[in-house]
């Protein structure tokens, strides 16, 4: 898969990856992880420091 780069990339793959809930907590847990991360990239509030990825912020 190709790396999402611009804002459009990147909403459009978060569109597409809210397509595919199911709404099955347990199931959609994973596609829920990456459609967080890439919000987090598209609004620029990913931690810089890779260390406190997703431990920093409490998700």
């Amino acid at each position: 898969m190709e790396t999402a780069t611009t804002t459009t990339d990147l909403a459009q793959e978060i569109e597409g990856l809210k397509a595919q809930l199911t709404g099955d907590m347990f199931q959609d847990m994973e596609l829920k992880d990456k459609i967080h991360n890439l919000e987090m990239q598209l609004k620029g509030v990913k931690p810089t420091d890779s260390h406190f990825d997703c431990v920093g912020c409490g998700a």
